[in-house]
């Protein structure tokens, strides 16, 4: 498992993935040789998954985000699995979440404005197959947004 030393580097990493190994090493007090070891252990063990560019959306022109929460018509039994697909084709669909209990998925949608939405709404999210109720929630704020894991 992970020591303290690994919970440091991954302190500071998640703080700012654009560190150099030696700048990463520095900060948590190891050398670099010793600290490039560690990150290879941690993505060979699958701790760290990846390093991605965090784009702002609203900065590329996109104003409205929908959470959308669906049932799905489960007397289909590929019903899931075809959603998730057609689901998965749709650009604006940022985010895929699947549940047990009332609400079967969740989207998460982005629409440049009302406008947009109402235009992506009807041609791509009604047309999503086995869908037997949808709720709308028009997102207002992002009061806490934490990708940063508490190590």
């Amino acid at each position: 498992m992970l020591d303290d030393i690994d919970r440091r580097i991954l302190r500071h990493f998640q703080a700012d993935p654009s560190l150099s190994t030696a700048e990463l090493a520095d900060r948590a007090r190891i050398s670099a040789a010793s600290c490039w070891r560690r990150l290879e252990k941690m993505q060979g063990a699958g701790v760290i998954l990846a390093q991605e560019a965090v784009i702002d959306w609203t900065a590329l022109g996109y104003a409205v985000e929908v959470s959308l929460r669906f049932t799905l018509d489960k007397t289909q039994p590929r019903a899931f699995d075809e959603f998730l697909a057609a689901a998965r084709l749709v650009p604006e669909v940022l985010e895929i979440q699947t549940f047990l209990g009332r609400v079967d998925v969740r989207l998460s949608v982005i629409a440049r404005d009302m406008a947009h939405y109402q235009q992506l709404y009807r041609d791509r999210i009604l047309t999503l197959p086995h869908i037997a109720d949808i709720e709308a929630l028009m997102h207002i704020a992002r009061v806490k947004e934490e990708e940063a894991l508490p190590v």
